[in-house]
């Protein structure tokens, strides 16, 4: 069976919202690009109709331009190759689809299959996140990864040495996905759940958090964030841009969390904030 591709343009604040709705009209693969995304349906599964009806529905919010192309079966595989290239992070970390070969001479090899979830590195905050996390020691450390995508950075930090890795999202198809993708790397301690933060309440505290979300939900969150790590446990965040590192910060002191340090790319960020005594 064809394949059907669309192309959107999408601003990021409203690109998970689009790849929910058109996961529920049977999209099953998305990639990132870099002014929005890419969704793909089996051809029986397409609507125009539908499409439009989406597109329409966060009218409000501006509009969302796209393109529809047609796929042959035959050239699925290549398509999806040409869209998914290799990644390399700070010349120590490979991020491939499996139908790549293993590289040489990398010290971490992560393999991703994105079917519906955002984290395949290629997008600026999973590569600062992902660069902020080479930074810290994961050797023997309780992790969590909120809003885990994916499972890249869940996947890193067990990579990286971590004793017990938990992963969070609020997506049932994009914690089937992290759990196959920690499956994919052989993953031992690494656990996905279902929820938002409230799912975490009675844990035991965590000895470094990582949470690439968004701007809205990380200022929310933060009170929790700081109750659930250890003294001196590091806060990696990301999802957000330069203009709104002030407000984490402000947010982050009164929850007794001491700025560190920050990464940008493409006016994305990545900060590190550390728990008081």
């Amino acid at each position: 069976m064809d394949y059907i591709e669309v192309t959107f343009t999408s601003s990021p604040d409203y690109t998970d919202i689009l790849i929910a709705e058109l996961g529920e009209l049977g999209y099953d693969t998305f990639q990132e690009t870099e002014n929005g995304f890419q969704a793909y349906a089996p051809e029986d599964q397409f609507s125009e109709e539908a499409l439009q009806e989406v597109v329409e529905r966060y009218s409000f919010a501006g509009s969302f331009p796209y393109e529809v192309k047609r796929i042959a079966k035959q050239n699925w595989n290549e398509e999806w190759e040409k869209n998914f290239e290799p990644l390399f992070i700070a010349n120590q970390v490979s991020v491939r689809a499996d139908f790549h070969p293993k590289p040489e001479g990398v010290q971490y090899d992560v393999v991703i299959t994105p079917k519906m979830s955002f984290g395949t590195g290629h997008h600026e905050t999973t590569t600062l996140m992902i660069e902020n996390q080479l930074t810290l020691s994961h050797v023997g450390k309780r992790v969590l990864d909120m809003g885990c995508g994916t499972g890249i950075l869940a996947i890193m930090a067990e990579q990286l040495g971590a004793r017990q890795v938990l992963g969070v999202d609020i997506e049932d198809w994009t914690v089937e996905n992290a759990q196959e993708n920690a499956e994919r790397n052989h993953c031992q301690t690494l656990e996905v759940r279902l929820g938002d933060a409230s799912v975490l309440a009675g844990e035991a505290p965590f000895d470094m958090i990582l949470a690439n979300i968004n701007r809205n939900v990380l200022l929310e969150d933060m009170p929790g964030y700081s109750n659930l790590l250890q003294p001196q446990g590091p806060l990696v965040l990301s999802g957000f841009y330069t203009e709104d590192l002030p407000l984490l910060q402000e947010k982050a002191a009164a929850c007794g969390l001491t700025f560190e340090t920050s990464r940008s790319k493409n006016n994305w960020v990545s900060a590190i904030f550390r728990k008081n005594q």
